[in-house]
């Protein structure tokens, strides 16, 4: 049966992903400074033409990588919601939680390019704040219905809570890829479980 052919829009959206693709693999590996065009162009199998018909600049396609990439992320984060979370499986919620959102290196390697960027660009800055602050209230929903259906309270604010755990799996993640042999994955998931059972379920009085 003959390939059926693809649709001006869908070979346009093709080439799209492809660019994208390529510069999440180069991104991840050289950085975004040393990441150029013509490298995300090389990788995609593209001229510099069919790169700069679909984008800007770098630093537009840039954006929608990490749009794309965080729509993923919250697509995940809800699938947790929707599973409404019991207190008798705690860990598992917990390690889920670490898993869905901070256990890809490359994905973190790819938010670090973007936080160190937004220090040198105002414009991004603001930009890259309001995604975090999306990310921020999906935890902070996340820990809510947690203790809501384990009538705990909580000895701070829900949004406290949720910024003390990005904080705390962002530091987990960076050991983990730096020091693997010190700190493998498995003693990390360990190590944050403990710390959040701690955290949110044994408050201190």
């Amino acid at each position: 049966m003959p390939r059926q052919r693809l649709t001006r829009a869908e070979n346009r959206e093709q080439t799209r992903q492809r660019l994208l693709d390529a510069a999440y693999f180069s991104i991840t590996r050289k950085g975004l400074a040393a990441t150029s065009v013509e490298d995300i162009a090389g990788h995609a199998g593209y001229t510099r033409g069919a790169f700069y018909s679909n984008f800007g600049n770098k630093s537009d396609l840039f954006v929608e990588l990490l749009r794309l990439d965080h729509q993923h992320i919250q697509e995940k984060l809800q699938k947790l919601l929707d599973a409404a979370p019991s207190g008798d499986d705690l860990h598992k919620q917990f390690a889920s939680l670490y898993a869905h959102c901070y256990r890809d290196s490359d994905n973190y390697i790819i938010w670090s390019e973007a936080r160190l960027h937004a220090m040198r660009d105002s414009q991004f800055r603001q930009w890259l704040n309001a995604l975090y602050l999306e990310k921020h209230h999906m935890i902070a929903y996340f820990i809510e219905r947690l203790c809501t259906r384990l009538n705990i309270p909580l000895s701070s604010s829900v949004a406290d809570h949720a910024l003390a755990a990005i904080a705390l799996m962002d530091g987990v993640l960076y050991f983990d890829m730096t020091m693997p042999n010190d700190l493998p994955s498995a003693s990390a998931e360990a190590i944050l479980c403990n710390v959040f059972t701690k955290m949110f379920f044994h408050p201190s009085s």
